[in-house]
């Protein structure tokens, strides 16, 4: 893999710091304005707080509760194959984990900011593309032809380490041979993964989850964590560690100690996309994130049914099982809460598990103890900066979509007008910065991020920022947002392969249904969006596909 690197010379910043004006306005770091999406709705229902009279009723064939990934794919299933009779009951935050922010003419994401081009297997997601004419042409074939401006633009991602700024996230400048004889032997075991098929003939590592090899050779690597299956396999360059470690807290929100080595193996090798306009690595990615596509699904569904009628304004707090179909309780926001009922012939819980053990009188009557078989979750700070201007960047470094420190606190921070497309690079921008908690257990970063100033999560937000700017990042900066995801993302540590209580929700077939990426183990588009759809496909009768 070929890296470049270039020199982020003293001298360079030297010459800019002595211009004349440049320091003559005092730094001042930007208050934040914090967000805690859901927080105040899921501490009411764990805590068993009083309801108000339901003032209303609706009667509907089926009740989506949750307009994140998964129960807005489930709605577009449905209206896409003619199916009109349902509600979707939106929760504290519609698209949850893929919500986007708008700072005037700026769009940014508040969660989710890419997808990786959909594999083969991931036919769901490539319906989906095709029909928002996001693939243009050949949904169907090993290389579909992308919408252009929706795959990312040069550069692409980039590393600061030892002070130099280099291409692509995997060091490979400047390691002792036997360091980047590591890097590349990975890297072709990577390439081998992508085709490896298992003693029953499926892949080994296929995305959804459920359509991988149920190979017990391959399998038994869920009994071990990254780190060890590393050590084990004679990988011990300190790069290429660190490389894995961020990337387990980039993708699952924990450390690579914690992790499934099969979990590790599977990010990089169920994900073999191509396309016919873009080389080996693309994404596709949008100014404000995954927004776009959760828009796109709503407004699809609204032109397939006529109206905007089905998404409900509110939050499920109870679902009671009656002779009719389960009847769910909502409540709304505002000045004056209010409540209202769903009866409905069908119920698809498309919230997260620890929410849905609650909405239900007892889930362990689908096979599910909270007690045995519940996840960990991931706490993340997601903090939008606005910026007016651009950060000195040294001569010849261009600012790259996503940029990363080498052993930063945080996971980088990625520019929201990247994809523009402008002659001039517009005026103002947006970087997003992600961190994930991982260095304290899940409870320990709750607590204290329930308890942490405004002060204290901006700094801890702006820690890859100031790392590779210096405070005078600041000089820039107009605003910050930080949204504080308490419960982010379901994280596949040792034995989540195997979880007889996931199993056990993703076969379930009756008046309830569960769709929500925590049944794959881990949180992205790919396998929220797939539950979504096979919670649908159910509905209308369809054969669910062979896990």
């Amino acid at each position: 893999m070929r890296r470049r690197s270039f020199l982020l010379g003293a001298t360079a910043t030297a010459a800019v710091a002595g211009t004349a004006g440049y320091y003559r306005s005092r730094i001042v770091e930007t208050t934040p304005d914090v967000h805690y999406p859901g927080m105040q709705a899921g501490h009411a229902l764990r805590d068993g707080a009083a309801l108000p009279v339901p003032a209303a009723s609706y009667r509907h064939g089926v009740a989506i509760l949750g307009a994140g990934v998964a129960g807005l794919s489930c709605a577009w299933k449905l209206a896409r194959e003619g199916y009109t009779d349902f509600v979707v009951v939106q929760g504290p935050e519609f698209a949850g984990n893929a919500a986007a922010g708008r700072q005037g003419e700026l769009d940014y994401p508040l969660g989710a900011h890419y997808l990786p081009l959909p594999s083969m297997a991931s036919t769901h997601v490539r319906e989906m593309l095709a029909d928002f004419g996001i693939i243009e042409r050949g949904a169907g074939e090993l290389r579909p032809y992308y919408d252009e401006s929706i795959l990312v633009h040069s550069p692409q991602e980039r590393l600061l380490r030892n002070g130099r700024w280099e291409d692509g996230l995997l060091p490979m400048t400047g390691l002792p041979e036997a360091d980047v004889a590591q890097h590349r032997r990975f890297l072709a075991l990577i390439d081998q993964l992508h085709t490896q098929v298992g003693s029953d003939g499926r892949k080994v590592f296929s995305i959804p989850i459920v359509l991988s090899s149920q190979d017990p050779a391959w399998r038994a690597l869920d009994a071990m964590t990254f780190k060890q299956w590393l050590e084990r396999e004679g990988y011990t360059s300190p790069a290429l560690h660190w490389y894995l470690n961020y990337c387990c807290r980039d993708d699952y929100g924990a450390q690579y100690d914690v992790v499934s080595a099969w979990a590790g193996l599977h990010y990089f090798a169920s994900r073999d996309g191509h396309a016919a306009n873009a080389g080996e690595g693309a994404v596709l990615t949008w100014p404000g994130g995954l927004a776009a596509l959760t828009d796109r699904m709503r407004d699809a569904i609204n032109h397939k049914l006529g109206h905007t009628r089905w998404l409900l304004a509110g939050t499920a707090v109870r679902v009671t099982e009656t002779p009719a179909g389960p009847l769910t309780t909502c409540v709304t926001d505002g000045p004056t809460p209010g409540a209202y009922t769903v009866q409905s012939g069908r119920t698809v819980c498309a919230v997260p598990l620890f929410v849905a053990q609650r909405l239900l009188p007892d889930i362990r009557a689908y096979g599910y103890e909270p007690a045995v078989h519940a996840t960990s979750h991931a706490p993340w700070l997601v903090s939008n900066f606005v910026l007016e201007g651009y950060p000195l960047e040294a001569p010849g470094e261009p600012l790259s979509w996503d940029n990363v420190v080498y052993q930063g606190r945080a996971l980088g921070y990625v520019v929201s007008t990247h994809q523009l497309l402008r002659v001039t690079r517009s005026p103002r921008t947006v970087f997003t910065a992600y961190h994930a908690l991982s260095g304290q257990t899940p409870n320990a970063a709750r607590q204290w991020l329930a308890t942490a100033s405004p002060q204290a999560l901006r700094d801890e937000a702006a820690a890859d920022l100031v790392a590779a700017y210096g405070r005078e990042f600041w000089r820039n900066a107009r605003r910050l947002d930080i949204t504080v995801r308490g419960h982010a993302m379901a994280s596949p540590l040792c034995g989540y392969l195997s979880n007889p209580g996931l199993a056990a929700l993703r076969n379930v077939d009756g008046p309830i249904l569960f769709a929500h990426a925590d049944l794959s183990g881990y949180s992205v588009f790919e396998e929220a969006s797939w539950w979504g759809v096979v919670a649908a496909g159910r509905i209308l009768g369809e054969k669910p596909p062979s896990a």
